[in-house]
């Protein structure tokens, strides 16, 4: 069930109505969050319940396992049981056909073609997410950082939970399921401020995200055929399409979720307005970036330890960060090619000097945040080629054309109206998302403006949203991850 369907229109206020008006009981709720759960991940594949309820009912009995026992031994057998299957079962999904396929590429390419056939393996959604989320359960338990849940209905809803299941954020059971043990109070204005995100959301999805898309997968389909110039445009248009997709996912995921007395983890924080890759990535897929590092970085020894350790604990974590998004050697380029971004700043000890927000208590920057800004946006979409591209070879007859006399062409797309409704949907949300960068996001009104200002702003939104939604408004990107 997609955020932007008219299934979901119908879902969503029939769940809100039952949640507060007919369950009262806090077990009640969580139950019946569970069952609107199980209906929202069943409408794409009802066969794929069975796993991701595997997934949940394992490291619920291993959580209580871990909790009740002081055997460190036994502990540890338990977490590597943890991990193991829920690695292995994302990885034989999602990795699978990737190794076969390589290993053929391999010998072919030594003269000795195996033509092994792939097992075209469909990857259920939102397997990468709900994995990581239910394996943050197990190692906070057994670090002694959480209690294990006793209440089956509670963790399943914690691990289920609708809004934020098949894209994120990768919620901390530290965060999240604690409020699934605490009475809900409906607040109305919490559930105001839930609509606000959500109307922000679908308007980075469909003005932004899905407009973009028609121009970028035309424009990528054959880049040979294309100028550098058109292929220049056509990057930097990805660049706001991924952010409106996957942000849009995010504030809609958010602000769901508010509407239901919870608390979602911040995903986004204005990464654009980055002033280095090393704040970008503070900035970027805050739930993925935070688990790497408390998960993967911190136990490989972080920062510790001499400047070679250093660069091989960021290179894993980017590496893996890549190979995370996806099975195809783009990805791990991807990771590969922001890691030796980000190693010059941990070299020289520099990437956490941009902590605060970029011209703080300024309406505008100074020349040398705004440079600073440009050049990280530049990297940023440099990189991007790489995540977009189908394979390493169209990534490079991308680069090959920027680089080539056909920069300075003037750029061509096959419709000026849709192009022109993106650029209209970008300048709207750098606007708004820089006079809000110092609020959690670019709707985020906190008693700005009069109230007449504030409904004329909503409506121009949603008047927007209908005008300019394309035909055939896909999916979210995030959902192939």
């Amino acid at each position: 069930m997609l955020f932007n369907s008219i299934d979901f229109a119908v879902f969503l206020p029939i769940v809100f109505v039952l949640y507060w008006c007919a369950f009262r009981g806090l077990r009640a709720r969580n139950a019946f969050i569970l069952l609107a759960s199980t209906v929202f991940y069943g409408w794409w594949d009802w066969r794929y319940l069975f796993l991701v309820y595997f997934s949940t009912g394992l490291d619920y009995f291993l959580g209580r396992l871990l909790d009740g026992t002081e055997d460190q031994r036994q502990r540890k057998r338990l977490l590597v049981t943890s991990v193991v299957t829920n690695l292995g079962l994302l990885a034989f999904f999602k990795y699978t056909d990737f190794f076969i396929t390589s290993f053929n590429d391999a010998f072919t390419f030594m003269g000795h073609p195996l033509g092994i056939e792939t097992l075209r393996i469909v990857l259920p959604v939102g397997i990468s997410f709900y994995t990581f989320q239910s394996l943050s359960y197990t190692i906070d338990v057994y670090r002694r950082q959480l209690k294990a849940s006793h209440d089956p209905l509670e963790f399943g809803a914690f691990v289920l939970f609708f809004p934020q299941l098949v894209a994120g954020p990768i919620e901390r059971a530290t965060n999240l399921l604690p409020q699934f043990a605490t009475q809900r109070v409906f607040d109305i204005a919490k559930a105001r401020d839930g609509l606000r995100q959500i109307l922000w959301g679908l308007f980075k999805k469909i003005v932004v995200a899905d407009n973009c898309a028609q121009l970028v997968n035309t424009l990528y389909a054959d880049p040979a055929s294309q100028s550098g110039s058109t292929l220049v445009l056509a990057t930097v248009l990805f660049a706001f399409q991924i952010y409106g997709d996957f942000s849009g996912y995010s504030d809609i995921a958010i602000g769901t979720a508010r509407l239901f007395g919870f608390d979602l983890m911040r995903n986004f924080a204005f990464p654009y307005f980055s002033r280095d890759i090393a704040e970008f990535w503070r900035r970027w897929h805050i739930s993925l970036s935070t688990w790497f590092r408390d998960y993967l970085y911190i136990p490989l020894g972080g920062s510790r330890g001499n400047k070679a350790f250093v660069v091989r604990n960021t290179m894993i974590i980017f590496i893996v960060s890549g190979f995370w998004h996806g099975a195809n050697w783009t990805f791990i380029a991807w990771g590969a090619l922001n890691a030796l971004f980000f190693l010059p700043l941990v070299l020289m000890d520099r990437h956490r000097t941009m902590s605060g927000t970029v011209a703080h208590g300024r309406l505008l920057p100074s020349i040398k945040e705004a440079l600073q800004v440009l050049v990280t946006f530049a990297m940023a979409c440099f990189a991007w080629i790489f995540f977009r591209a189908r394979d390493l070879d169209q990534a490079f007859t991308v680069i090959g054309k920027m680089l080539s006399g056909s920069l300075f062409q003037a750029p061509e797309v096959s419709s000026m109206l849709t192009l022109s409704i993106s650029l209209f949907g970008i300048a709207m949300v750098l606007v708004l998302e820089w006079l809000g960068r110092e609020r959690q996001y670019g709707l985020h009104m906190d008693g700005r403006g009069t109230k007449p200002l504030r409904y004329a702003l909503y409506y121009t939104l949603i008047i927007v949203i209908i005008v300019c939604a394309p035909l055939g408004g896909g999916e979210f990107i995030y959902f192939q991850f």
